[in-house]
């Protein structure tokens, strides 16, 4: 597994990538870049993604998890962490701090899931899997634009960053280890449920629903009922699309170096 670390501050930003993100240290690079000065930033690059090996395992919750703390712990990266967390990923953080509360000091939601939002969702397998077989032959290599991710259309990566992210597309498009999350997704989204809701202080950011197969009211509305009863979650709402921090990653670095000096004095 590949750990990317930036900046040298005390509290730690351990930043957890949405399924199927080709390259998690491009895709955050334009957030965590304005964070840095002040933070420790921790890019967890899991099995199948970017640099990282794909491995043709089963993806169940705990091992997702276990995964990224032995990886931490190999990069001599210790607890506490403040989970930043986009999409898929949500629910390894939520599990996270419930499992292990000693190690989480709070969660800053990017768009991150939360377990209703899998209730019902329709993911089709069979179609993610051709897309992988499709990538793996280089035939993607032939449709144009397909490689331009929101990080390139609209974050501040350099041209040299870009190349690079369009390179790791070509190789990290729908992985066997990918689409074993997804299989195992709806499981491991029940664990999470059963498991409760962590008491820690969070920061939601919410996206318009734009890239999630949600409207707007839907999209919002599923995690403001999930921590209805917690006092110590606070929700900002973007007009932009599900990857955030590829668009309002500006505002989105301001209000967390808030949050934390807020909640925390760091």
């Amino acid at each position: 597994m590949n750990i990317y670390v930036e900046g040298s501050g005390d509290t730690t930003l351990v930043f957890m990538s949405g399924g199927g993100t080709c390259s998690p240290v491009l895709d955050f690079r334009s957030l965590y870049s304005l964070l840095s000065d002040d933070y420790r930033i921790v890019v967890v690059e899991k099995f199948g993604y970017g640099f990282s090996d794909i491995i043709d395992r089963n993806r169940d919750i705990d091992s997702i998890l276990e995964d990224t703390r032995k990886a931490l712990t190999c990069a001599g990266i210790q607890a506490p962490y403040v989970l930043c967390p986009h999409s898929m990923s949500g629910l390894e953080a939520l599990y996270w701090a419930q499992k292990y509360p000693d190690e989480v000091t709070a969660i800053i939601g990017l768009d991150m899931a939360v377990p209703q939002y899998y209730e019902n969702m329709k993911i089709s397998i069979p179609m993610m899997k051709i897309t992988g077989l499709v990538a793996q032959l280089g035939v993607t290599r032939l449709i144009p634009g397909i490689s331009e991710s929101d990080a390139i259309k609209h974050g501040s990566l350099t041209d040299e960053e870009k190349e690079i992210y369009r390179a790791i597309f070509f190789s990290r498009t729908q992985t066997k280890t990918m689409i074993h999350e997804y299989i195992a997704v709806k499981d491991n989204a029940k664990i999470v449920s059963e498991m409760g809701i962590p008491q820690i202080p969070m920061l939601l950011f919410l996206s318009n629903g734009t890239g999630t197969g949600f409207d707007r009211e839907t999209w919002r509305k599923i995690p403001k009922e999930y921590f209805a009863k917690m006092d110590s979650v606070q929700y900002i709402d973007l007009d932009c699309p599900h990857y955030i921090h590829d668009y309002e990653y500006e505002v989105i670095s301001q209000k967390i170096i808030e949050f934390l000096r807020y909640n925390y004095g760091i």
